[in-house]
């Protein structure tokens, strides 16, 4: 009787641990998207990316993010535009160009800016849909300083930067203008 007791026990601890994980197994996915998917493939098992995308999160409660003030969020509208159009003549230096500003208007807003992966994995916890654009659009920048990139690649470079840099300026869902709207587009 006490062995039978003694085993039920048993397996409701281990029910209970299972769906312990199975929640936080579909809250990161939902939080996260695709980036879970990403962190379990470069991980060394799920637990231990689970643990990473919790520490991002845990990290991320720490930072002072804020939004852009109106005039702020209107300024960064307007240079991309400019970076924007510059495109059409110097497309490698557009690229560049994006890169500076979306790692501007990340200072501003107050993520850090260590390297690249921290700032990444940073950015993931706030806007997991678009962490994948920057990674790539900032491979391609870093490949076009070996001169090896092509104008379709430093294209999808650009595009993969205003899906972030429009997230960035957007922090409440609303576009503010006209510039603002564009910089979406």
């Amino acid at each position: 009787m006490i062995a039978a007791i003694a085993v039920i026990v048993m397996l409701a601890i281990i029910g209970a641990r299972s769906a312990q994980s199975r929640r936080r197994t579909g809250r990161l996915k939902e939080r996260f998207g695709p980036e879970y998917e990403r962190t379990v493939s470069g991980a060394d098992g799920r637990k231990a990316a689970e643990d990473e995308l919790e520490a991002r999160e845990s990290k991320r409660e720490r930072l002072d993010i804020v939004p852009l003030s109106p005039e702020k969020r209107d300024q960064y509208a307007d240079e991309w535009q400019t970076v924007q159009t510059a495109f059409v003549d110097n497309p490698s230096g557009a690229v560049e160009d994006a890169d500076r500003l979306v790692t501007q208007v990340m200072r501003e807003r107050g993520y850090p800016l260590d390297d690249f992966d921290q700032r990444a994995a940073d950015i993931s916890v706030d806007h997991p849909d678009v962490v994948a654009n920057y990674r790539a659009a900032h491979g391609i920048y870093l490949s076009q300083e070996g001169g090896d990139v092509g104008t379709e690649e430093q294209r999808r470079a650009f595009v993969h930067y205003r899906a972030l840099f429009a997230e960035l300026l957007d922090t409440d869902g609303q576009p503010r203008d006209r510039a603002h709207q564009e910089a979406r587009a």
